[in-house]
């Protein structure tokens, strides 16, 4: 989902992700327990940059965080997901990856330059394409309800808007392997540490390649 989204968009079919995955030991089942190696996977199989990203989605971290989403690229977090996809906090048990695409940034002022008005919204600004324009001021951490991720899960079929901070939150609660994948009688690769040190607090952004390879 993510490598459609980068510039020229890195054409994959899923069949040979997970192929490649194997054969370089970092799943056994379409399981990724690991943030470090799912970086690996996407410099390999997409071409891209992909940064790693350590200490949560807050914090001094934020900024670059939406910045990097303002850009037009796409984030890879790893949460625990509710029922209906959206994240929530069960210890890392409902573990699965979602792919942010865009943010929505509740502003006091909308900048001058570079935006348009949507239609059928009023109050709701999209960048113009192919324009110069004003990145627009991210919200203070702790403003409640004002920053949005534009996100979806792999089974889900529609993209949704999550909370940031319940983003933030559900990612760094990831602590324990489920306890029925434990007992389901499948092999799952876990790296060491567990799923604590392989996604807890972590993420990657993703980057267009450098175009001269």
């Amino acid at each position: 989902m993510a490598g459609t989204l980068l510039a020229p968009p890195s054409g994959i079919p899923l069949e040979r992700l997970e192929q490649m995955a194997m054969e370089r030991g970092y799943t056994a089942q379409g399981e990724m327990f690991s943030v470090a190696d799912m970086g690996k996977l996407a410099r390999e199989a997409l071409g891209c940059q992909a940064e790693q990203l350590h200490g949560g989605l807050g914090g001094p971290n934020r900024a670059p965080v939406l910045q990097h989403l303002v850009s037009g690229h796409p984030l890879l977090i790893p949460y625990d997901e509710d029922f209906n996809h959206e994240p929530c906090q069960r210890k890392g048990h409902k573990a699965h990856w979602a792919v942010s695409t865009g943010v929505l940034l509740g502003v006091r002022a909308v900048p001058s330059l570079g935006y348009s008005e949507d239609p059928e919204l009023p109050g709701l600004f999209h960048p113009v394409p192919n324009t110069p324009r004003q990145p627009p001021a991210l919200p203070e951490e702790g403003s409640p309800g004002a920053v949005y991720l534009l996100s979806k899960q792999g089974k889900s079929w529609h993209y949704q808007l999550w909370d940031y901070d319940q983003v933030r939150d559900s990612n760094l609660q990831l602590t324990d392997f489920s306890p029925s994948r434990a007992t389901d009688g499948q092999v799952y690769v876990v790296p060491a540490g567990g799923v604590r040190a392989g996604l807890c607090g972590q993420a990657l952004l993703l980057r267009p390649g450098d175009s001269s390879h």
